[in-house]
């Protein structure tokens, strides 16, 4: 047995050629340590070619996956939060470069979307098994006005949350959840008018499908996560299907409160007051009076008055557990 810091891994009883990996980390990602880096690059490194390479600034990450697809480097494996994860997605759609997720955020839906363990040292000895069975899969991808997501975009309220939160930046490393349930609290009671739905929904022919306060389009799901608990919004919603488009038309307790306790509790949400969610969709707009929010895959941004969403499949190669 091949011992990879705290985990044993078997020795792969096929002889394979060595991966060249691109291992990105993004040091100030709120579980990320040094001793973790060290232990993960070494397991990495042991029958495989990596080079480690940190981020440092905003997109980094992107810059970092492209040079490595423009390079041929076989994998990009990232070790941070779902920010950094998109922002490699993006450097790597449309390439043969595969991508593979490390948990580092503060909540990790991809990695915990794909079934990864919380703790990415336990997690990258799965994805060392995932080589060693070429586990690799091209998925689609949801894009607004160009941009990727893994696996969701939100326009309106969630996002103006988001935004409270990255405003806060220094205390989400150590507050997490808390800290989004006090965004959320506050721009529930300072930050959102209700007098009329600011989005308007309008399909490929031009249509009008309909209006709500916060409009979710998803690529995967759940939603997120709290604590341990899924927000199952779209349960059947998987990687090879096209997007998921969710809309609350109010905004309101008598309407959020059962939608979130189905979501939680894997109930049906499509049959609760207030709720329009449409599946198999390829292409839609957002409308927003004013500017709304937006935020991809947990990043705020910004605010915009029209949003285009595609979806494309088989775009990504991902390294699947």
């Amino acid at each position: 047995m091949k011992i990879y810091g705290f985990f044993r891994r078997p020795i792969p009883l096929v002889a394979f050629d060595p991966l060249r990996i691109l291992f990105i980390v993004n040091s100030v990602a709120s579980s990320v340590t040094a001793r973790r880096r060290v232990v993960i690059h070494k397991a990495l490194s042991a029958d495989h070619d990596v080079t480690l390479a940190e981020t440092s600034r905003r997109g980094h990450a992107t810059r970092l996956a492209q040079s490595a697809a423009g390079n041929n480097y076989d994998l990009v494996v990232v070790l941070g939060g779902d920010g950094t994860l998109n922002e490699a997605a993006n450097g790597l759609a449309g390439t043969d470069t595969a991508l593979a997720t490390l948990p580092g955020g503060s909540t990790n839906v991809f990695a915990r979307i794909l079934g990864l363990p919380d703790d990415s040292v336990d997690a990258v000895g799965v994805l060392l098994e995932a080589i060693d069975r070429d586990s690799f899969q091209r998925i689609g991808l949801g894009s607004v006005e160009g941009r990727y997501f893994l696996f969701h975009c939100g326009v309106g309220f969630d996002a103006a949350v988001v935004e409270q939160v990255e405003k806060r930046g220094p205390w989400k490393r150590w507050a997490g959840h808390p800290l989004f349930i006090y965004a959320a609290t506050d721009t529930w009671l300072r930050r959102v008018k209700r007098s009329r739905p600011p989005l308007r929904i309008v399909g490929p022919e031009g249509n009008e499908l309909t209006t709500g306060f916060l409009t979710i389009v998803m690529n995967a799901n759940p939603y997120t996560f709290l604590g341990n608990r899924p927000f199952d919004i779209v349960p059947d919603l998987t990687l090879a299907d096209p997007l998921a488009v969710v809309t609350l038309q109010r905004l309101d307790l008598r309407t959020i409160g059962p939608v979130a306790g189905a979501a939680l509790t894997g109930r049906d949400v499509a049959s609760r007051r207030g709720i329009d969610l449409r599946t198999d969709v390829h292409s839609v707009v957002v409308e927003a009076d004013p500017p709304a929010p937006y935020q991809v895959d947990g990043d705020h941004l910004g605010s915009s008055k029209r949003l285009r969403f595609t979806w494309t499949p088989d775009h990504l190669n991902l390294l699947i557990p």
